[in-house]
């Protein structure tokens, strides 16, 4: 069994220096699991708390399969990257299985679908008729793309991303959700990675990979032409990018730090404050992502925010544990200009450069309002700024205006407190054959009940809850950075909306962080195992209860699989999946 618990890399060397005694409010704060920082502990161990190894299984589990050590470390040096694919794997046929189906234009795709179509043929979105979907189910090729602008209220790279796919494989629905189910698989890929960096443990990495394959409202996303499943895979990626810089700036802090004459690393205050940490290509790709996330939907400037302020945090702990005496003002001097750099201003010349399309037509819904603007009144005071600027400054503030506005009462609209506990899904799609029909069961004796509802897996929800307040916990009172990161993404993706009471939002939006809650839950599950070192039977009984909670939430997932995939089901079945009143 592998080391999977956060306590795994905890411990002190007997032979360490005494650390100074805690304060009082510490010692009260010890009865809820707090442990004061070990200050006193100069050398031990520093290599790996900058740099922390990744645990290996144990020699016991090789021989229970009869495995011999060489092939035992081949197989753990592929694991790195094979349990992964093999995770991706499985959530991409589940996500790619009969993806055309059903044939029709399902809730916001209406929108998207249509949008992309004319943004990669025109270059700009087109005012589709009304009436035209049935048209693009039955014959899309004598459907004309519209030459007149469309007012649309999302940036276009979402529907660059969903284009991309129909360009491929044809203006119908296996096109428009083609590449949205790409991306969904990619991030299950993307969470085992990043769960493996995170935790140290191939293991934990593909726990976190796996809940996420099974998730119902990721996967409903998955399957859908919408731009929220886009928005969370440059979101995961964008996580994903910073975490390897992370990784990547301790080392070299590490490999700066001087050794004593018997190889151990000892802290150096001098290198520490004043080491320039160099050129960070995945902080860079890390802004680019930032990037095509506000570029999808504009939720993602949040996310540019909170990342960049975690990030140097990072390397103010980063300047702590080697030996920094002000590690803050090292970072201030040393790190955060070039962390602004890095991110910022790409992220906004990757938000400019998605709108291309827009920038190259004379065509585009408000591209040609400040020339217009100048016939009349000259302009301004702000004619000295360059025209297709303006006009696009202008296009985001009446977006901005529309959206904060947006009050219109909706059937499946929810409050973002309800959405942890799957308040108020989402259904995207209903019809009722009758029996004999449809795939309905001509033994039914009533008609049949068609659906896809973006509900999440209820289990793996519910267990998130209690798996966020332990992330708080250990991050409170255990200073655990993996903790904290976690609980940046989840709350950066989920607090803001409870600014917007009034306007209508949907429990779909929680799809961007829904990675993190399944980054959450391994995490616990990681902790309910146990670290190395503790009984046999501890161990046995923390496996067991784990490995019960995974296969009830995997369970769970194939029982609401009918209401995931507009399989046709007997009314009976389907009212049975109607655990609370509000999923109706």
């Amino acid at each position: 069994m592998t080391s999977t618990a956060p306590e795994a890399l905890e411990g002190q060397h007997p032979m360490a220096p005494t650390v100074a005694e805690p304060s009082s409010w510490q010692r009260r704060l010890r009865r809820f699991g707090y442990r004061p920082p070990a200050t006193g502990t100069l050398a031990i161990g520093l290599r790996d708390r900058l740099d922390p190894p990744y645990a290996r299984p144990s020699e016991r589990l090789w021989q229970l399969f009869g495995i011999g050590p060489a092939l035992a470390e081949r197989l753990w040096r592929l694991s790195a990257w094979g349990g992964p694919l093999l995770v991706a794997a499985i959530a991409g046929v589940l996500r790619f299985w009969n993806l055309g189906k059903p044939h029709a234009v399902i809730f916001d795709e209406t929108y998207y679908a249509k949008d992309a179509w004319a943004l990669i043929n025109r270059g700009y979105e087109g005012a589709w008729p009304k009436d035209v979907d049935k048209k693009i189910l039955v014959d899309p090729g004598s459907v004309p793309i519209p030459t007149d602008p469309g007012y649309v209220v999302h940036p276009p790279m979402g529907k660059w991303v969903i284009g991309l796919g129909e360009k491929i494989f044809g203006f119908e629905p296996f096109g428009w959700r083609f590449m949205v189910a790409l991306l969904g698989t990619l991030s299950v890929l993307l969470i085992c990675r990043i769960g493996r960096r995170l935790f140290r443990s191939t293991f934990l990495g593909c726990l976190a990979g796996l809940l996420l394959a099974v998730d119902g409202l990721h996967f409903v996303m998955s399957r859908t032409a919408l731009l929220d499943q886009v928005l969370m895979f440059f979101l995961v990626a964008a996580f994903g990018c910073l975490i390897v810089d992370r990784d990547r700036a301790r080392r070299r802090l590490a490999g700066a730090l001087p050794e004593d004459g018997e190889g151990v690393l000892r802290p150096d205050a001098e290198i520490a404050e004043t080491l320039r940490l160099g050129w960070r290509p995945w902080r860079i790709a890390a802004g680019v992502m930032l990037g095509l996330a506000a570029a999808t939907k504009w939720n993602g400037l949040t996310f540019l925010a909170a990342f960049g302020l975690m990030t140097v945090l990072w390397d103010v702990g980063a300047r702590r544990t080697a030996g920094a005496v002000r590690p803050y003002v090292s970072m201030l001097k040393r790190d955060a200009v070039p962390a602004f750099v890095s991110t910022v201003p790409v992220a906004l010349a990757t938000y400019l450069a998605t709108w291309s399309g827009w920038l190259a037509s004379d065509k585009g819904y408000f591209r040609t309002w400040a020339a217009d603007q100048d016939k009349l009144d000259g302009g301004g005071f702000w004619s000295w700024l360059p025209e297709w600027l303006r006009s696009l400054w202008h296009y985001e503030y009446a977006v901005w205006d529309f959206h904060v506005k947006l009050t219109s009462p909706h059937t499946y609209e929810s409050n973002p407190w309800s959405w942890i506990v799957l308040g108020r899904p989402v259904s995207y799609f209903y019809e009722s054959p009758a029996p004999g029909t449809a795939g309905c069961p001509a033994t039914a004796k009533e008609k049949c009940a068609q659906e896809i509802l973006a509900l999440g897996t209820p289990l793996l929800w519910w267990a998130a809850c209690f798996a966020l307040l332990y992330v708080l916990w250990r991050w409170a009172f255990r200073r655990d950075w993996r903790a904290g990161a976690i609980a940046c993404a989840v709350a950066t993706g989920w607090l803001p909306w409870l600014h917007y009471q009034e306007r209508t939002i949907f429990l779909f939006y929680a799809v961007v962080f829904v990675p993190f809650l399944c980054l959450a839950v391994a995490m616990l599950l990681g902790a309910i195992i146990g670290p190395r070192g503790s009984s046999e039977r501890r161990r046995t009984i923390g496996v067991v209860t784990a490995g019960c909670l995974v296969l009830l939430i995997v369970w769970n997932f194939i029982y609401f699989w009918p209401i995931y995939t507009a399989t046709p089901i007997p009314l009976d079945e389907w009212r049975a999946r109607m655990w609370l009143d509000t999923w109706v």
